[in-house]
């Protein structure tokens, strides 16, 4: 399981790399956003890879951290999930207008010939 993840989150980063240095505006766009998912991969990925283990500690007095998953990477990958939605929004928004200003989407604003 960890080698498949690994492997996602590994490919999600090579591809948005691959993206990001495309010279179309869009590519950079869907580029950061693949970036954005490996790293929420990464992040969730630090609370352990556990099945069917709860995420909350039970009551009682001898409790074993090691039964349980950690919540908080849970709890980050959740916020940034919804914060990257915004902020490809924003980035699309932003796209639109430049190439209604410019009548281009090329990174730096000039079509190559």
């Amino acid at each position: 399981m960890e080698a498949i993840l690994s492997l996602a989150i590994g490919v999600l980063a090579g591809s948005g790399v691959w993206l990001l240095l495309r010279p179309r505006t869009y590519q950079v766009i869907i580029g950061l956003s693949l970036i954005s998912y490996a790293v929420n991969l990464f992040i969730f990925s630090m609370g352990r890879l556990r099945i069917d283990a709860p995420p909350v500690l039970g009551s009682g007095s001898n409790v074993d951290p090691a039964a349980y998953t950690d919540p908080v990477p849970q709890a980050l990958a959740l916020t940034a999930i919804v914060i990257g939605f915004a902020t490809t929004a924003l980035f699309l928004v932003v796209l639109l207008v430049s190439r209604g200003l410019t009548g281009t989407d090329h990174v730096d604003g000039r079509e190559r010939g």
